[in-house]
């Protein structure tokens, strides 16, 4: 019975999916097993997988159910101790299972680890941003608004731990993973290993332009994990939600989309007016009024003053801290 089993989740995916098992394949690591599910797609998959000469490899073909269904039926044909997803256009570091293995490993009260993550372009080149949380231990919480957990690539979970929590909800069109998440960190500690060990690659097929669906099914998640949460924890439900417009406001940002995310600033605001002391939404409205001062062609001043107004901010808190 091999220690990991990878599962793959694979809808049309050929453009890259040679490259991602690749990664796979190329880890330090050995004692793995891959779960290829093919979910219905169309492509060549079925002509590429028998050439395969690689025996840990299995390819799994279902008709076309979504990402979570595809990851379940993978789950459910594996053996492994440990499962770590992998989405079949993103990258592993070479060194990826062999450190988190021995995390897990060396830490039987975790139930989860993760990795910090890079993003890359469509053709693989790296693109200047890096989700890099330190959230660990009971982060039920921290998994609320915050991006922990920027992909489910970045994430090994104990079998028996994912197999008592149900695995993902099919019925969800978007956040699945962070669904599961909440779910097990009701229960479980979750661990970071802080390095960039992930490369998640977004190109036209990923990337979510209708952002009002994707806070839609945002909304699902939060609600069906209020519904289920402690009575004292139920006063963080605006909170969360606030944080959660503070990030799809960044979002906008990032597409240079003033109106966007003033709508979004107001939104975070209505929900906790608190938040406005928040350094994220200082430096979103510091970000909105730059892009209105210079522009377009300016954008990349504000990226710049936003870190700097960022690094500030921190610099501030840890001198703060000292001082207490």
């Amino acid at each position: 019975m091999p220690k990991v089993s990878v599962i793959i989740p694979a809808y049309n995916a050929m453009r890259y999916l040679p490259q991602t098992l690749d990664s796979v394949l190329q880890q330090t690591f050995t004692d793995f097993e891959v779960i290829i599910v093919n979910d219905g797609s169309s492509d060549t998959i079925l002509e590429w997988a028998p050439e395969l000469r690689d025996s840990r490899v299995r390819l799994i073909t279902q008709i076309n159910q979504g990402v979570s269904a595809a990851r379940n039926q993978g789950v459910a044909n594996s053996t492994g101790e440990y499962i770590a997803f992998l989405d079949a256009d993103d990258l592993w570091e070479r060194t990826y299972l062999e450190k988190q293995v021995d995390y897990l490993d060396k830490h039987s009260n975790m139930g989860v680890v993760y990795t910090w993550t890079k993003l890359i372009d469509e053709f693989g080149n790296p693109i200047k941003r890096i989700f890099a949380s330190h959230a660990e231990g009971m982060i039920w919480q921290e998994l609320l608004g915050n991006d922990v957990i920027s992909t489910g690539s970045s994430a090994m979970v104990r079998r028996h731990i994912l197999e008592g929590v149900g695995g993902f909800d099919t019925q969800l069109a978007h956040a699945e993973d962070l669904e599961l998440w909440l779910r097990i960190a009701q229960k479980y500690q979750f661990g970071v290993i802080k390095e960039t060990l992930v490369s998640y690659r977004q190109h036209p097929y990923n990337v979510t332009k209708n952002r009002d669906k994707m806070m839609q099914g945002l909304s699902t998640v939060y609600e069906k994990a209020f519904a289920t949460a402690p009575l004292d924890a139920l006063y963080l439900r605006n909170q969360a939600y606030a944080s959660l417009f503070l990030g799809f406001a960044w979002l906008a940002i990032d597409d240079e989309d003033i109106q966007t995310a003033i709508k979004y600033r107001k939104q975070a605001f209505l929900h906790y007016a608190q938040v406005c002391f928040d350094e994220r939404y200082l430096r979103l409205s510091l970000a909105i009024l730059m892009l209105r001062l210079f522009g377009h062609r300016g954008y990349d001043k504000v990226r710049s003053f936003t870190r700097d107004f960022k690094r500030l901010m921190l610099g501030v808190d840890n001198n703060m801290s000292k001082q207490n």
